[in-house]
């Protein structure tokens, strides 16, 4: 049994893991684009982190939980699916249509708050993605519910390869054909590249929609105020808990340029956030695991998991959680050997800020491992627990920002989140210890943990000032770390290659 479930979430995660691969490293293309185009000193780069930023945290808000609502409700005895997926669904949009509504009555006010007076425009082409996103959230969550990963993934990959496109031409074949077709291109003007970058997101996320014409067509199954005072119930912790945990990953680029105001505070911003995008491997791989993960949890056999009698789930989520780690660690050594070569996708305008990604890495490390803990207030239905957790957390990202950014700049935001994200890890293990026991393998964690720390830190230490040597050390360093893992985890490699290959022959 444990073995077939490892083999669906091997199956489930290589799927969902491969559109957020592609799809990460497409758009990391875009960092090297818009950090070459626009100068570290011109703030633009830190004016798109901020607003994406603002944009990942109304996100949470107009989806309240529902995505996890809705696989909560689905598998429930006696309530039918279509109902639960209709209900959801409709219930989102309303709250983006109100939210559309309102930023669009009161833009000006809000832009001059968001200190974006000069340009009201952002906020009103970001306020309709983020209400067209948080809409299409449920949609692609019915799809995880029925299985259709490939759906999934396709409609996550066009949006990256025209996302992809249209930058593209913006940012290399406009500027060309401007001096080609100076007609044609009256349109075009340099100076609004921010701008561009916003409205090619808008055009994607649009288009988008085309291929949720199935699942649009199921909302119609009718509305359930009944079911939806329900799902209410069970949603709302899940709000707080989201919003604390997003808090806990933006709050410090949205509190950064009130900070530290002015020009100054957006080239910061903009040189912080370019380098945390090489350490967003670690929220790649986190973010498919909870794409697989859910649904795995949430499904038929959640009853099995919370069983007392019956502990074979608790022990598959551990050995779930050594599969996470060892990833992500693996995924931490590779990023830090071969940090002399991932800094060329950001200008070297940028790197004075590479000093982040290990701290920022380990911070993602801790937040993937926290929401593979977070199972146990879910399965419990204590959802309260996580809120708790997260803005505890949330408020420690807070005083740490407001007390040392001041002072250390944006390496207090990279220790705020590290710091946060600890905590909350911790927290979540010696809570959900006590009320939902999982036998993690402790001894070998925190042996991973350190293995990883004192390769990276033998690297720094023999680093060459040539780069063919210092790759060369790099990655024997590498193999290193992947050889003691091998040795030390023969059984769980290999059950991973004994799924991996029944998936393979299935094909």
């Amino acid at each position: 049994m444990a073995e077939s479930k490892m083999e669906s979430l091997v199956k489930q995660t290589a799927i969902y893991g491969l559109s957020s691969i592609i799809g990460r490293f497409l758009n990391y293309l875009m960092v090297p684009l818009y950090t070459y185009h626009m100068a570290a000193s011109s703030g633009g780069y830190g004016v798109v982190t901020n607003i994406y930023s603002h944009i990942a945290l109304f996100m949470v808000l107009l989806t309240f939980g529902m995505e996890t609502t809705f696989f909560r409700f689905a598998n429930k005895q006696g309530i039918d699916a279509d109902k639960a997926f209709s209900t959801s669904a409709k219930s989102v949009g309303f709250v983006a249509l109100l939210f559309v509504a309102v930023v669009s009555v009161f833009l000006s006010p809000i832009a001059t708050a968001l200190k974006y007076e000069a340009h009201p425009e952002y906020i009103e082409i970001m306020t309709i993605v983020v209400a067209i996103d948080a809409f299409q959230s449920i949609l692609f969550a019915r799809l995880r519910y029925k299985n259709r990963p490939v759906k999934f993934m396709v409609l996550k990959l066009l949006f990256i390869f025209l996302s992809v496109g249209l930058n593209l031409f913006v940012f290399l074949l406009a500027p060309k054909l401007q001096t080609v077709l100076p007609k044609l291109m009256q349109w075009y003007h340099a100076e609004n590249q921010v701008r561009y970058i916003f409205i090619i997101n808008l055009i994607c996320t649009s288009i988008i929609n085309f291929g949720f014409i199935s699942e649009l067509k199921k909302i119609r199954r009718g509305f359930d105020f009944t079911l939806l005072k329900q799902m209410l119930a069970y949603t709302w912790p899940l709000l707080l808990l989201g919003l604390a945990g997003i808090l806990n990953q933006v709050a410090d680029k949205i509190l950064y340029p009130l900070i530290v105001p002015g020009l100054e505070g957006k080239v910061q911003l903009g040189i912080y956030g370019a380098c945390t995008k090489i350490a967003m491997i670690m929220a790649l791989i986190t973010q498919a695991f909870r794409y697989a993960y859910e649904p795995f949890v949430f499904g038929e056999d959640r009853k099995e998991a919370k069983n007392p009698n019956n502990p074979q789930g608790r022990v598959v989520q551990g050995m779930v959680m050594k599969y996470f780690i060892l990833f992500t660690l693996l995924a931490f050594v590779a990023v830090m050997m071969y940090l002399d070569v991932l800094k060329y996708l950001i200008e070297s305008d940028y790197w004075e800020g590479l000093k982040v990604v290990p701290i920022v890495m380990m911070a993602e490390i801790f937040m993937g491992i926290y929401f593979n803990l977070s199972f146990w207030y879910k399965l419990t239905d204590k959802t309260w627990w996580g809120a708790v957790i997260s803005a505890i957390g949330c408020v420690v990202l807070v005083a740490i920002n407001f007390a040392f950014v001041p002072k250390y700049g944006y390496m207090a935001c990279a220790w705020g989140g590290f710091a946060s994200y600890g905590i909350c890890m911790l927290l979540s293990y010696f809570i959900g210890q006590r009320n939902y026991k999982v036998p993690y393998d402790l001894k070998s964690a925190f042996g991973y943990f350190i293995l990883s720390i004192v390769i990276v830190v033998i690297s720094r230490q023999i680093h060459s000032q040539y780069l063919g040597v210092s790759l060369a050390i790099n990655t024997v360093l590498l193999l290193l770390f992947c050889a003691v893992v091998v040795y030390f985890e023969r059984d769980l490699v290999k059950a991973v290659k004994q799924s991996v290959l029944k998936i393979l022959k299935r094909k």
